[in-house]
């Protein structure tokens, strides 16, 4: 069986689904955001699921990665490029 890969953005994921991160992408060669979601655990092959999202406009959405929940913006989260987990 062949399994075909969807990536996505983060800010696309429905909330309690697995998926795992590929990349975050930054918008400049120093960008401060892509680096600091990279120092703080957003890493090629690390699993990630949202837990919740905001009452108004689904901003900021709670993520979870290991044991850790981030509250991120869906700005900051278009740029955490994932795929589902199988």
């Amino acid at each position: 069986m062949l399994f075909v890969l969807r990536i996505v953005n983060l800010s696309e994921l429905s909330p309690f689904t697995f998926a795992v991160i590929d990349e975050v992408k930054a918008t400049s060669v120093d960008d401060p955001i892509a680096k600091r979601l990279r120092e703080l655990g957003f890493v090629n092959g690390e699993p990630v699921r949202i837990v919740a999202r905001g009452p108004i406009g689904a901003d900021p959405l709670l993520v979870q990665i290991g044991f850790t929940r981030f509250a991120l913006r869906r700005e900051e989260a278009r740029r955490v490029c994932i795929h589902l987990a199988p």
